[in-house]
Order: C-alpha cells, then sequence, then structure tokens
C-alpha cells in the first residue's frame, strides 16, 4: 500500500484520493492554510502579529500557540450581553446600594440575613454559581448574594 522512498513514505495514487506524504511526525494534510495576514488579531500569548490562520484555529508561529478566534470573539459577544438584574428588573452596577427582599439562613452564622437589609457599595463578579454579587454585610462579613434576592434602592 506505502511505498518507501528515503524517510518519507507516499500514499499509493488511488483515483479521487489526495497524495501526501506520511511521514514520522505529521499523518495527515492540511486543508487549508491562510498565510499571515494583517486582519488577523495578534497572539493573546505573546503579542505577536505574525499569526496565521489553519483551518478553524489561529496559530503563532513563534510561540506555537493555537487559539480558537471564534470562540473569542463569542466570549467578548457575551460578556457584553451579560447585564446583571435585581429581583424587580432593574439593571445593577458596581457601587450600587442594594436591600435584600427576603430573609434568609447563613450558613454559619447565628442569625439569619433579614429582609430589608442594607448592602453598600456592591461589586458585581462572576461568582460561584447564581451568586454574582460580592459585598460586605453589616454583622455578617464579606459575602457573595444572589441577584434574584436584592432589590436597588
Amino acid at each position: 500500500m506505502f511505498k518507501a522512498w528515503g524517510s518519507c513514505h507516499f500514499q499509493r495514487g488511488i483515483p479521487g484520493i489526495i497524495r501526501y506524504p506520511i511521514h514520522s511526525t505529521w499523518a495527515y494534510p492540511v486543508t487549508k492554510i491562510s498565510f499571515m495576514s494583517d486582519t488577523l488579531p495578534p497572539c493573546p500569548d505573546c503579542s505577536s502579529e505574525y499569526t496565521y490562520e489553519m483551518d478553524a484555529l489561529l496559530v503563532c508561529p513563534e510561540c506555537a500557540h493555537e487559539w480558537n478566534a471564534e470562540a473569542e470573539v463569542a466570549e467578548a459577544v457575551e460578556a457584553v450581553e451579560a447585564v446583571i438584574k435585581d429581583a424587580v428588573g432593574n439593571e445593577l452596577q458596581d457601587g450600587d446600594t442594594v436591600s435584600i427582599t427576603k430573609t434568609m439562613k447563613v450558613k454559619g452564622a447565628q442569625s439569619a440575613l433579614k429582609a430589608g437589609t442594607k448592602v453598600r457599595n456592591i461589586r458585581l463578579v462572576q461568582g460561584s454559581g447564581d451568586h454574582d454579587i460580592a459585598a460586605k454585610v453589616d454583622g455578617f462579613g464579606q459575602m457573595e448574594l444572589k441577584s434574584s434576592i436584592v432589590k436597588k434602592i
């Protein structure tokens, strides 16, 4: 099936099959290589401007980093669209003052966090699960809250 020629082997000429060398370092042909262009973004690891496109990936020839540009654009769009709203539907921002809408138990605390408690100077974070507000609550200390249990004041 393969004919030896030096250190490389070539596939026999079968009609309809692409001929390509089979070498010990690579086994499959590259179907599409676009050469370096001014329109491609720089490498996120080393900031090299000499990136090129190979199939669906972008490749940096200097540090050999490969990444998916489409996924990078999708993440940026999600970050822009990620608007955090309170229980009533008001948009929250860093530094807002909110109040708790319902009483809830806090693990490790002796008392519950009561409805109407004011929380000042909140920070919006991508926390664990649904907890997307980081704040310091008087009497409880630093904690993460769900935006669905607070109301903007």
